[in-house]
């Protein structure tokens, strides 16, 4: 059995799965790849547009659907425009051939998520989105749906990223207590709920806004320009005096944390929602925390906020200022990472408050 101790796998021990070649790569791996507790995942030049979001099932493979669904097929070894509206599927260069004790599960990119690019893995013979069952082996896909703007990409860009377990070890609320007496996790105990309760942050300071809307009827994001984009083409800055916002239906929202946010090294977190029937809103795309994200290691390290990615349903909803939104799930890693989130790794996030993706000028 691969990495006897449970948990989510280290940087170091996803390094390990690609030296015995339980990860293959059509191109060769990269160290920029690793992230603390994860792997980022490069397109291939292999895409084809669909015409409708679909799962495989268990007896079918996506390459059998996509015979199906398919509507033309895309080469994305140049810079190729994805509209929004429409859907996609890229084959991903990393190939999967896991140990029988070890799961994997995606998430989208925090950039990616700013975006308001739904991206979704795939995986052969499965019933669900993101998940990648023990011992899997075979190819994996995203799907891709552009929502608020058109996307221009190309092979080697990474949109998600994809993190390996031998079994999950979620931290209980009793762990969580301790953990915030060592480390100070929380502003304040009342949060430890089950995880930890995250509110919403409606009010800022003189012209400070308190969050960003989509604009319509923007041009293409190519996304492999960083600071690059004006804020005032794509978004509108939102303000509130009285501590409220009513978010309008399909609108897309950039929104942050009334709290501050801190992974220990030894730990990672994921966002979920705090009570779905509270509201017909979603609240994060990129809803994973790498080990060390708003961790102090210093007087001179910056504390971080979470980035809320907001998209309203169906009627018309009004959200206050500290309304509970979502909830960190911590977990324990199997190993803690050698290096961890922050400005030594070139992490984009660390320190942030209220921060569009890296693709826009600084809106200070």
């Amino acid at each position: 059995m691969l990495f006897k101790k449970k948990g989510a796998l280290s940087a170091e021990q996803i390094i390990a799965l690609h030296k015995r070649s339980f990860i293959t790569c059509l191109q060769p791996f990269t160290g920029s790849q690793i992230q603390p507790a994860s792997m980022d995942l490069r397109l291939s030049k292999k895409c084809w547009e669909v015409e409708a979001s679909f799962l495989p099932g268990q007896k079918t493979s996506v390459g059998q659907k996509l015979s199906k669904l398919k509507t033309r097929e895309i080469d994305l070894g140049d810079f190729k425009t994805l509209k929004k509206g429409k859907i996609y599927i890229i084959e991903i260069q990393e190939q999967l051939n896991l140990p029988d004790n070890i799961s994997a599960v995606a998430n989208a990119k925090s950039s990616t998520g700013r975006l308001d690019i739904l991206t979704r893995l795939i995986s052969d013979n499965s019933s669900c989105f993101d998940l990648v069952r023990k011992g899997y082996e075979g190819r994996v896909y995203v799907e891709i749906a552009p929502i608020s703007f058109s996307i221009i990409i190309k092979e080697g860009i990474t949109l998600n990223q994809l993190r390996f377990h031998n079994e999950q070890q979620i931290i209980t609320d009793l762990q969580l207590e301790k953990l915030n007496t060592k480390f100070n996790i929380v502003e304040n105990a009342t949060q430890i709920d089950m995880g930890i309760t995250i509110s919403v942050n409606l009010k800022s300071k003189g012209n400070e806004p308190i969050g960003f809307k989509a604009k319509k009827n923007c041009p293409a994001i190519n996304l492999s320009k960083l600071n690059f984009y004006k804020v005032e083409t794509f978004w509108e800055r939102l303000f509130s005096k009285k501590g409220y916002i009513t978010l309008t239906p399909g609108a897309f929202y950039i929104l942050r944390s009334k709290e501050y946010i801190t992974i220990p090294p030894q730990t990672a977190a994921e966002m979920v929602p705090y009570e779905v029937k509270m509201g017909e809103f979603r609240v994060h795309y990129a809803g994973f925390f790498d080990p060390g994200f708003g961790f102090k290691k210093n007087k001179r390290d910056k504390r971080s906020k979470a980035v809320l990615e907001i998209r309203c349903h169906e009627t018309p909803f009004i959200l206050e200022d500290s309304q509970i939104i979502g909830k960190l799930i911590y977990e324990t890693l199997a190993s803690k990472p050698n290096t961890t989130y922050g400005e030594l790794i070139g992490s984009n996030y660390q320190g942030q408050t209220l921060k569009l993706s890296k693709h826009f000028e600084n809106w200070q």
